[in-house]
């Protein structure tokens, strides 16, 4: 069964090119994360796990692994009408142009929504990390009386200026809104929040860009074409009128995936003892596509702190504070400390490993006696032998054909090759 009342919309984002090189090949939502999932998957099995089984993912750029990915993962039954649908932007007699923004995508996308019988449209981000229970949000925008809900993040006074900042009342219904504040400005601007929040200086409350809008009062703030950004535009101007527009309190672990330094953080913090977003909560799977894979072979290597994909060969010395993607293959000898290594898309013949060996090029993997740290290697990769990898605070942001360097971060980009002995940072 699923809730008949909502309609659930993912929005792809841009180009995201604060992500690139993760996003040069790929749309934002289809970037790995944890070693085998996509980000796209964080929304989709939150909206699954709710009941909430119709769903658009709508996109525009590079969205050709996105489409494959959905396609291959998330199928229900021939008898059911639940779907995971992507729109991609299209070119119509009535428009020829891109999504201008998220308001906008979901306006050029409104014909295909209205096919469909629903009270509440949900809008979502593809590109944050989550655990919400949005039945529950659903039920309290229901109880409410609400025409919009806006999911809210409480955050403290030096993090507002990241935001759009809301103001409630003691029901929970915005009054105000204003758009990442300097902290000079923020006099007044706290709301009511738990003890355990005020404790912890989280007093202020910013926006999640996560929405539920009654049929007919989005279909209204859609009319007017020259506004195209829900965050900007239509939530301020929805308040400005006097709608009823109430904030939904969320108090867990919530993530914007919108930088390198943040996707980075994010990834590793998933190797803590008691991670904040608990991809082991059997309540709450993330669910991703279903490879058929080995599993994973670890040949004498100390690990501390690390997450090994499935379907990886491991001989490395040691493996501290990592997340080790699908089909990683890591030489004897290396040591991999604060790093994301993707993994690849395919596993190389061991003829075909025999010919680079012999040849004296690297095959897919991180060679031997490699030293790597404070890195991303990007899916793909031939990484040779007696390879540094060494990213620091220190390194100034640049990029080469091979790789980048963000916030101290190392990328290696997509596909390349780094030859043996060589020194990056």
């Amino acid at each position: 069964m699923f809730n008949k009342k909502v309609l659930s919309i993912i929005l792809g984002g841009g180009r995201g090119t604060r992500l690139e090189p993760l996003t040069s090949h790929r749309s934002k939502p289809a970037v790995p994360i944890a070693g085998k999932y996509r980000l796209v998957d964080i929304p989709i099995s939150n909206c699954i796990n709710n009941d909430l089984k119709r769903i658009y993912v709508l996109t525009q750029f590079n969205s050709a692994s996105l489409n494959s990915h959905i396609k291959n993962t998330f199928q229900f039954s021939h008898f059911s009408n639940a779907f995971v649908d992507i729109l991609a932007a299209e070119q119509t007699p009535d428009n020829q142009t891109w999504f201008q923004g998220t308001a906008d995508a979901v306006r050029q996308c409104q014909h295909h929504f209205h096919r469909h019988d629903y009270e509440y449209i949900l809008i979502l981000s593809g590109d944050q990390l989550y655990n919400m229970d949005l039945a529950q949000m659903v039920e309290s925008h229901e109880k409410s009386g609400a025409e919009i809900t806006v999911a809210t993040q409480p955050v403290k006074a030096e993090e507002c200026p990241a935001f759009g900042i809301l103001k409630t009342d003691d029901n929970d219904l915005i009054t105000s809104f204003t758009e990442k504040p300097p902290l000079d400005k923020l006099e007044g601007w706290n709301s009511e929040v738990s003890d355990e929040m005020k404790s912890e200086g989280r007093e202020y409350l910013a926006s999640m860009g996560i929405y539920i809008f009654n049929r007919k009062t989005l279909d209204e703030a859609l009319t007017d074409t020259n506004t195209i950004d829900f965050g900007h535009e239509i939530i301020p101007d929805a308040i400005k009128e006097g709608k009823k527009v109430y904030g939904y309190q969320y108090e867990g672990y919530w993530e914007d995936i919108g930088t390198i330094k943040s996707f980075y953080h994010a990834n590793l913090a998933l190797t803590d003892d008691i991670p904040k977003f608990n991809l082991f909560d059997a309540t709450n799977n993330i669910l991703t596509r279903p490879r058929i894979l080995p599993p994973t072979k670890i040949d004498v290597t100390l690990m501390k702190k690390a997450l090994i994909s499935e379907g990886s060969i491991v001989a490395a010395k040691n493996i501290e504070h990592s997340v080790i993607g699908i089909r990683s293959r890591i030489g004897k000898g290396t040591e991999v400390r604060d790093t994301y290594i993707m993994g690849a898309d395919k596993y190389q013949t061991l003829d075909e490993i025999d010919t680079c060996i012999a040849e004296n090029r690297p095959y897919i993997g991180i060679g031997e006696n490699c030293n790597i740290s404070l890195a991303i290697i990007e899916k793909n990769c031939r990484i040779g032998n007696n390879v540094t990898i060494k990213g620091s605070d220190k390194l100034e942001d640049i990029e080469t054909d091979t790789y980048v360097v963000r916030d101290g971060i190392i990328v290696i980009k997509n596909n390349v090759t780094i030859p043996h002995n060589t020194v990056i940072g």
